[in-house]
């Protein structure tokens, strides 16, 4: 997936620090199991953004089986809340042991469905929207949370370069998706946005 050199991309991770037990044994069940999560090195960067905006409220649009939850929830510290978001009930319930292990479960809220769906059902601004759901829900998702990150807040999204599919002409829905989410950030008035080329991209969109 990653859209880096191999060789830059391998330096990248050997210069990370061990991660927990816990953190470890998910990679590990990600890797096997072809589980998508943003791994350690996409996963600093939400750290240190959760840690920069002062990011208390958080909303992520899919969660899987818990990584990045779990990132931002030690993150965000004592007193945030963090609405976890997956409709898959097996990886909620998995997602749920490994909050209690790592923790943080009493910050993060499990919210089991459609991840757009729970969002409107889901009152208040965020600090954080985070998008990694299904990628052609990506410009719908654009279109929700916008209005509800509050200002200096941040839009965040994974694999806005998708293997580097973006570069040609789209050939899917999900690439199509992708280049419409891309163009959408890029173009909104009320967000500065910068995609950062590491891993599978990430976009990082703060709300003005």
């Amino acid at each position: 997936m990653d859209i880096t050199e191999p060789a830059v991309s391998q330096y990248l991770y050997s210069l990370l620090p061990a991660r927990d037990a816990v953190l470890q044994e998910m990679e590990e069940l990600a890797d096997k199991n072809q589980i998508p999560i943003v791994g350690p090195v996409v996963a600093r960067i939400l750290c240190q953004l959760v840690k920069l905006v002062n990011a208390k409220t958080v909303f992520e649009f899919g969660s899987a089986i818990g990584y990045s939850t779990i990132w931002i929830a030690r993150a965000a510290g004592e007193g945030s809340v963090v609405f976890y978001t997956d409709n898959d009930p097996d990886r909620a319930r998995l997602a749920e042991q490994f909050f209690e292990r790592a923790g943080v479960r009493s910050r993060i809220r499990i919210l089991r469905g459609d991840a757009l769906d729970l969002f409107e059902q889901t009152p208040g601004l965020f600090d954080i929207i985070f998008v990694d759901l299904d990628k052609h829900h990506y410009p719908r998702a654009f279109q929700r949370a916008v209005p509800r990150i509050r200002k200096g807040g941040l839009l965040l999204a994974d694999n806005v370069l998708w293997h580097g599919l973006v570069a040609q002409p789209p050939k899917d829905d999900a690439t199509r998706a992708i280049v419409e989410f891309n163009r959408l950030i890029y173009s909104c008035p009320d967000l500065l946005p910068t995609i950062l080329p590491v891993r599978d991209g990430f976009a990082v969109c703060q709300k003005l």
